[in-house]
């Protein structure tokens, strides 16, 4: 069990048969049906997730609006970090886009992982840093990246975004309304026609 994530630890911290066997005695799968959710705001977000199957939307209400602040596929994990650090509620939601499969560990079965073998430490520090400048570089597109050269390095780097999300979220996704998507969508198949 867990497989998909054994093979992810092992490509980041060097780790024995033993040492990735510790997985199966902390994480917990959850199965998520289509637009289940796996953190509802006002919550405590008690958990780190590795998604192995399927695909997580991270979003806020903002005047009755929701923003969706990221997607995470397979292979990445989920949580509300400023929840999950402080203990406080957290306004953001995490909701299965498709049927998806996540393996949780809560904050307190975390520790003790982290007693029981070091490795799984330096595994927590570099998984985090790769939250981080993922939330770095989509802090740094929304704010200084137009929307059609958002869109065009959607494409380039995340094909499956569109097969995959509903382009009500993809729109919401890169900062503007699913009607600015389609114009945008329109104007580079004219030039690509051209």
């Amino acid at each position: 069990m867990f497989n998909e994530l054994k093979k992810y630890c092992e490509k980041i911290v060097p780790v024995s048969s033993q040492e990735l066997e510790l997985i199966d005695q902390y994480f917990v799968q959850k199965t998520l049906k289509k637009k289940e959710y796996l953190l509802e705001d006002d919550s405590i977000c008690n958990f780190l997730g590795f998604i192995a199957k399927g695909s997580i939307r991270h979003f806020h209400i903002k005047n009755g609006l929701e923003k969706t602040c990221d997607i995470s596929f397979e292979n990445s994990w989920v949580t509300d970090f400023q929840s999950f650090t402080t203990e406080t509620r957290c306004i953001m939601n995490l909701q299965a886009m498709e049927n998806s499969v996540v393996y949780t560990i809560e904050k307190k079965q975390l520790g003790n992982l982290y007693q029981e073998c070091t490795k799984y430490e330096t595994f927590g520090r570099l998984m985090a840093e790769e939250v981080a400048n993922r939330a770095t570089r989509i802090a740094i597109s929304l704010s200084s990246v137009k929307p059609e050269e958002r869109y065009l390095n959607l494409i380039n780097n995340r094909p499956d975004f569109f097969q995959r999300i509903p382009q009500k979220h993809i729109a919401n996704f890169l900062g503007i309304n699913p009607e600015s998507l389609s114009r945008i969508r329109a104007r580079i198949q004219k030039k690509e026609k051209s």
